[in-house]
């Protein structure tokens, strides 16, 4: 498979995050791998909002040539991947915690999101070590 390249548009910071992860599955990989513990493409594909196969697929090499998930080997299938996020990806638990905040102010989310913004609202530094301590497993 031949290797992704970023094309940045500009030098914008806003930009060039939006090049990396600004189409609409991108910040759920993600998310299913911040919050629910996702690490395989089987993992994704069964994610409440239907990714396809081809899309998953891309997403996944695109965040990879990020920098922000890497590919590792499935310590019980050879034909299996671990995905797992990267320094650059772990850095991205403020600005997602912030688009929930966001989101929850303005749209009605699911009960456990509105549970998760209650906490974060309460102590977001503790939120965001739990969130960063559980990726260490």
């Amino acid at each position: 498979m031949k290797k992704k390249k970023i094309e940045f548009r500009s030098q914008c910071p806003v930009s060039t995050a939006l090049d990396m992860f600004g189409d609409k599955w991108s910040l759920l990989i993600i998310r299913d791998m911040l919050f629910k513990e996702k690490k395989t493409y089987g993992d994704f594909l069964n994610s409440d909002e239907k990714i396809a196969t081809n899309i998953l697929a891309d997403r996944l090499a695109l965040l990879e040539c990020g920098g922000i998930i890497s590919k590792h080997n499935h310590p019980d299938s050879k034909a299996k991947v671990l995905y797992k996020l990267t320094g650059k990806g772990i850095d991205l638990i403020p600005v997602m915690i912030e688009i929930i905040l966001w989101s929850e102010k303005y749209h009605d989310i699911h009960p456990y999101a509105r549970e998760f913004a209650r906490a974060v609202k309460k102590d977001k530094e503790a939120v965001i070590k739990q969130v960063r301590n559980s990726l260490k497993k």
